[in-house]
């Protein structure tokens, strides 16, 4: 006594009105669902190879997985970067920087992961900006008791600390969370062109 499968598979025949066959797949590659027939098949004798679609507990298509980075790999992949901001737009050095801390630039971004590069941005004090920002920009900040209020023109503040132009504004693009204070930390800023990472070998980017 042989056992008999039960199989459906998708029709391929001409669907009623139309004087063409059916298009059975997307523009994405996608299949179309068809019109199914069912099919049995003797397990005992050879029959040939079947194509099995089938409306079963098995998944009838296979689509893409979904990758989900650890924190092992994400600390793995870690890279270092270098940005010159002599002459550049402020805001286009924080963008960069801010999209390299995050880790949107790989393929294996994950928003619950840490799975950023380090930044280090040169020449803070030769960064650029557009406008009549440096009398009209304001950065404040506050002790936290009444009256504690301090605001410095960014001309002042590139004089007395430049590091802090840029570190203001890749801190603004970054989450206000625990991991975005676990990114912003991975961000080098010094004043000059001189820096002690080095040993890092960070690649060099240009600014768009």
């Amino acid at each position: 006594m042989s056992l008999i499968g039960t199989y459906w598979l998708l029709h391929d025949a001409v669907e009623p009105g139309l004087d063409t066959p059916q298009k059975h797949t997307y523009d994405l590659g996608l299949p179309l669902p068809g019109r199914a027939r069912l099919v049995f098949v003797e397990f005992g004798q050879p029959s040939g190879p079947i194509p099995y679609i089938g409306f079963s507990k098995e998944k009838a298509f296979s689509g893409m997985s979904t990758f989900m980075a650890s924190a092992d790999s994400a600390a793995k992949s870690g890279r270092w970067h270098i940005i010159d901001a002599d002459g550049q737009v402020l805001g286009r050095v924080a963008t960069l920087a801010a999209r390299l801390l995050q880790g949107k630039h790989k393929a294996t971004y994950t928003p619950f992961i840490d799975t950023g590069d380090h930044v280090v941005v040169v020449n803070a004090t030769k960064v650029k900006l557009t406008g009549r920002k440096e009398d009209q920009k304001i950065y404040r900040q506050h002790s936290g008791y009444e009256g504690g209020l301090r605001e410095e023109r960014a001309r002042v503040v590139r004089a007395k600390k430049p590091e802090r132009l840029v570190e203001e504004a890749v801190h603004g693009m970054l989450p206000k969370t625990k991991l975005g204070a676990a990114m912003y930390r991975k961000l080098k800023v010094y004043a000059g062109p001189d820096h002690p990472h080095a040993a890092q070998k960070p690649s060099k980017l240009e600014v768009a």
